[in-house]
């Protein structure tokens, strides 16, 4: 897989460009990640399922990736100006960082049911108090922020490229940013860098500017440095952010570092549900726990990945079902070919089928290089599983040099790269599963063959209570199983 291939269209100028890194053969890339309050729904789901799959690509090019997803436990206010852990452990009648604790290992679990390969480095905002103050001082001394009763506030007039990322301009702004409007701000538009904390107020540190604690978007310029240095190549995150998060971002990092953000920025389209996004604020949300509790983790990567990461998806069981099926089928053909591999004889036939593999594979890479076209790459490995099971339903003779070539094929495109072929231990059971399931369809084709037709209604009757759906067709009998 040669590098500089990629093509990423890039938020920041609206066009698509080729991919070239600061540093051949190195990545850097931030990821904004979440605010641990409470259980994640699918719309996050849909975020870190194609940052994941990003990575995945990434790696699999050849790149040296180092991907840093923070975690928010402080300093993320509602429009109301309360911060939302605090507001969120007030209703638990918990501690702060017992909530942080508790939701932060409850996101990872649910990250790690979904397949999706933790972050190289998951930094707290909580941790990186000193990098934070210390950017604060920074662009005070630099005339870009100011000190007003105990808050420290960036002056956005005094970043003339600020709205770059959003195309909205700090003169079109009547109302600001999410941080309650203060008399003691110059302008309405200006944000917090640092905020003074009232009595009631647990969570804050000592600054030069008294107790307080962060703001939410100096967290991830602070983090982002200290870990991919003033420029790195991508920064990422999901749409609903562009504007004031990545907005804020941007302006405060290139104002400290005198020197370019993040070179690449990708956002991810919201997941929504009847056309409104998925929200916890407005009650349309179904977590992703519960969610797992009807599919499997697989059938909700399809789901997400079947949309480009930029799209919107709706939401429904409808959609899902689809989803199912189309998992159902791939994953029928990859452990029908395993199953094969293991009895074939290794000088038989089949090198015809070579150039099949070589152009699922070059289609496959041919739509993650542009822009990691997912739903693409997913209309290959279909038009693969189609060919796939008509050259196992011919009957011909196959060799096991051939047949590696088709499970290795599923391998590394929907295994290692969509993340949507079960694990280690669930192959293995499949394995034996389709082992039992073709010697069961062996025995059917002889009862009929004998005409014993009661015994081979008797055993699609069995394997139809198991969930094991026969098909018979010219060509043979074909099976899907959930």
């Amino acid at each position: 897989m040669g590098l500089n291939e990629l093509q990423i269209f890039n938020v920041l100028g609206r066009q698509k460009q080729r991919f070239d890194p600061l540093v051949d053969g190195k990545v850097g890339m931030y990821v904004c990640g979440p605010t641990v309050q409470e259980l994640s729904h699918l719309g996050h789901a849909k975020t870190y399922v194609a940052f994941d799959t990003i990575a995945r690509w990434l790696r699999h090019c050849g790149y040296d990736l180092l991907y840093i997803q923070n975690i928010t436990d402080v300093g993320h206010l509602l429009a109301t100006d309360e911060d939302r852990i605090l507001k969120k452990a007030a209703e638990m009648q918990w501690r702060p960082m017992q909530l942080v604790e508790h939701y932060t290992r409850e996101y990872f679990a649910d990250m790690d049911q979904l397949g999706i390969q933790r972050p190289d480095i998951s930094p707290r905002a909580s941790a990186h108090i000193p990098e934070q103050i210390s950017m604060t001082q920074e662009l005070i001394a630099a005339g870009h922020a100011y000190v007003a009763n105990g808050n420290v506030y960036f002056d956005v007039r005094s970043a003339p490229a600020y709205g770059k990322l959003s195309n909205r301009k700090w003169e079109a702004e009547e109302t600001g940013s999410r941080e309650a409007i203060r008399s003691e701000k110059r302008h309405a538009e200006d944000f917090a860098l640092w905020k003074r904390a009232d009595e009631e107020h647990i969570l804050r540190w000592d600054s030069p500017w008294g107790e307080g604690f962060p703001g939410w978007h100096i967290e991830c310029s602070a983090m982002a440095r200290k870990y991919l240095g003033p420029t790195f190549d991508i920064h990422g995150g999901g749409i609903d952010n562009i504007y004031p998060h990545n907005e804020n971002e941007i302006a405060q990092s290139e104002a400290a570092n005198q020197a370019p953000f993040a070179r690449y920025w990708l956002l991810v389209g919201s997941l929504t549900v009847d056309g409104v996004k998925m929200s916890k604020s407005l009650g349309n949300f179904t977590t992703i726990r519960e969610s797992l509790e009807q599919h499997r983790p697989e059938v909700l990567r399809l789901f997400t990945l079947s949309a480009h990461y930029r799209s919107p998806v709706d939401y429904s069981e409808a959609a899902l079902a689809g989803a199912a099926g189309g998992w159902e089928r791939l994953i029928s053909a990859w452990r029908r070919a395993q199953h094969r591999s293991t009895n074939a004889d290794a000088s038989a036939d089949g090198d015809s089928f070579q150039s099949r593999i070589q152009h699922a594979r070059s289609q496959f890479s041919d739509a993650m290089n542009d822009d990691f076209n997912t739903p693409q790459a997913i209309a290959a490995l279909q038009q693969f599983t189609r060919e796939v099971n008509t050259l196992l339903q011919e009957g011909t003779a196959l060799g096991s040099a051939i047949l590696g070539e088709i499970v290795a094929t599923y391998d590394q495109l929907a295994g290692e790269v969509l993340g949507l072929l079960p694990g280690a231990e669930s192959s293995a059971n499949a394995a034996r599963e389709t082992g039992l399931i073709e010697l069961l369809l062996e025995l059917r084709a002889q009862a009929r063959s004998e005409k014993q037709f009661a015994r081979s209604d008797y055993i699609r009757e069995q394997l139809s209570r198991l969930g094991i759906a026969l098909e018979d067709g010219a060509a043979g009998t074909t099976w899907r199983i959930p």
